[in-house]
């Protein structure tokens, strides 16, 4: 379990499981996300609400990993640009660590 910082006080946090990860990653909610100035702000945040309750109100509305998200994350109370900025950085972290912790492919043998 992960917790991300909510506000600039430290005083409020938001707990992100793996799983939570897994469904970001599964659905690419965070690709795109950000325009290229870099700039995450509450504009962006409903970007993400508005992308997920499109895909709830379709053909993923059955599926638990996608409500979990939104009901522990995404539309926690707690849950502000900031806090959505260090989700982004937490997915990159995770991203990563599970990039390095793959074994690393086969080489092809050399065709002579």
């Amino acid at each position: 379990m992960h917790k991300i910082q909510a506000n600039l006080s430290g005083t409020r946090s938001i707990a992100v499981s793996d799983d939570h990860l897994a469904t970001i990653e599964k659905y690419h909610l965070l690709d795109h996300l950000v325009d290229s100035n870099g700039i995450v702000d509450e504009g962006v945040l409903d970007k993400l609400r508005f992308n997920i309750r499109s895909m709830l109100a379709g053909e993923n509305g059955s599926d638990k990993a996608l409500l979990d998200l939104c009901l522990d994350v995404v539309y926690h109370s707690n849950m502000k640009a900031l806090g959505l900025q260090h989700l982004i950085a937490l997915y990159q972290k995770w991203e990563q660590e599970r990039q390095a912790a793959l074994p690393a492919p086969e080489e092809a043998p050399a065709i002579e």
